[in-house]
């Protein structure tokens, strides 16, 4: 108990409502500081802006999501059945978790985006010659038509973005992310 009778963590309690009634009460900063949080100094702290896998992950989704715009309303597919037929169009007769392998895509995901087009008649499913147990997938004929007209506003979409390098910068980017893709396959998080 606490010189007043109260137990100590009424105590404790009452000195924080105290404190944030301070602070409350302080004039607000108007630095750009203030204006965002930022975590207490015990923590370690992580700069999200200048952390590679972060910054890669971020330029993804970007570039994805832009460019899925024009098939998503003109083909009515997202980000992830056009990456199954794009994969497809160039590799025929994969497993579904082949194009997941190849994607780096979850296996779930790959697996509904595969019923969406299998439905849509934009895939056909077969047995594989060697192996009957063994199912592959290849594009329909509707399946290519979509991919024909993709392929073209991809590469646009490509060379747009690309733009701003010149071709010692694009051969640079290029190694740099063979590099790097080429590194993932020996790391793990638990290499840290």
């Amino acid at each position: 108990m606490s010189a007043r009778g109260s137990h100590p963590s009424t105590a404790r309690l009452s000195a924080a409502r105290s404190s944030a009634a301070r602070q409350k009460a302080a004039p607000a900063e108007t630095s750009p500081q203030s204006a965002r949080h930022v975590a207490p100094s015990e923590h370690r702290a992580l700069d999200l802006e200048r952390f590679l896998p972060y910054r890669l992950s971020v330029l993804s989704n970007r570039v994805s999501q832009s460019i899925a715009q024009g098939y998503a309303e003109r083909f009515g597919i997202g980000i992830t059945e056009w990456r199954v037929i794009a994969v497809l169009g160039r590799d025929t007769e994969l497993s579904a978790n082949e194009v997941a392998e190849r994607t780096a895509m979850d296996k779930v995901a790959v697996s509904r985006a595969v019923a969406r087009l299998l439905e849509r008649g934009l895939l056909q499913r077969d047995t594989h010659g060697d192996d009957r147990r063994r199912s592959v997938l290849a594009l329909s004929e509707a399946g290519y038509a979509v991919y024909d007209e993709v392929v073209p506003v991809a590469r646009a979409y490509e060379q747009r973005l690309l733009a701003p390098l010149d071709d010692a910068e694009r051969a640079m980017l290029d190694g740099l992310l063979t590099k790097l893709a080429a590194a993932t396959k020996t790391l793990s998080a638990d290499d840290a």
